[in-house]
């Protein structure tokens, strides 16, 4: 086991050093640069937009002015692999939704205060500005008749102002949308 571990990070310091390499022979060559640049590990992209709201966000009255209650905190964890969304912190209410990438698929768990876990998938994209996740199972619903959320929808109206809908469903159903238009705090 320990001989393991000694390989794996004699590998890891391998690749490390080699990628450095690249970037001090690099100098200002472009090319040289690109090839720098390419051996590095990919992130991935459809996880930048969600990483873009980190921060807090307030609630947007009828006539547009933020109504100072912020509604959701959004900060990038797990090394820049996830993005936890605290949803009504400090209250009875509070739920956390945790977006990451399952493969190539952007994806979410969101912690309800029904007290289940569904997860979702972003459906593929056709509008930057818009994303919309569907229920792909979860825990703690024994099936698609239990109430649960099924579907999220976040619009990018520009960079400070989204709006956010969260359909909850029952008997296949839907029993109520949750809908916000937030502004960053």
């Amino acid at each position: 086991m320990r001989r393991s571990i000694n390989l794996i990070c004699l590998v890891a310091l391998a690749v490390a050093g080699a990628l450095c390499a690249a970037v001090l022979y690099a100098g200002d060559k472009p090319e040289a640069k690109a090839a720098a640049a390419a051996a590095k590990p990919a992130v991935p992209g459809k996880l930048e937009i969600i990483k873009k709201l980190t921060g807090d966000w307030v609630e947007v009255g009828d006539d547009g002015r933020p109504t100072g209650k912020v509604v959701s905190t959004y900060r990038v964890t797990a090394g820049g692999s996830a993005v936890e969304e605290t949803l009504f912190a400090g209250t009875e209410h509070e739920m956390i939704t945790v977006y990451y990438m399952d493969g190539e698929d952007l994806a979410l768990t969101h912690f309800c205060v029904e007290g289940n876990q569904p997860r979702m998938k972003a459906e593929k994209q056709t509008d930057r500005s818009r994303l919309v996740f569907k229920c792909a199972g979860g825990t703690n619903i024994k099936s698609e008749n239990d109430e649960h959320m099924h579907q999220a929808t976040i619009v990018w109206k520009d960079d400070d102002h989204i709006h956010s809908e969260w359909d909850d469903v029952k008997d296949g159903k839907k029993v109520m949308t949750a809908s916000f238009n937030l502004a960053r705090k």
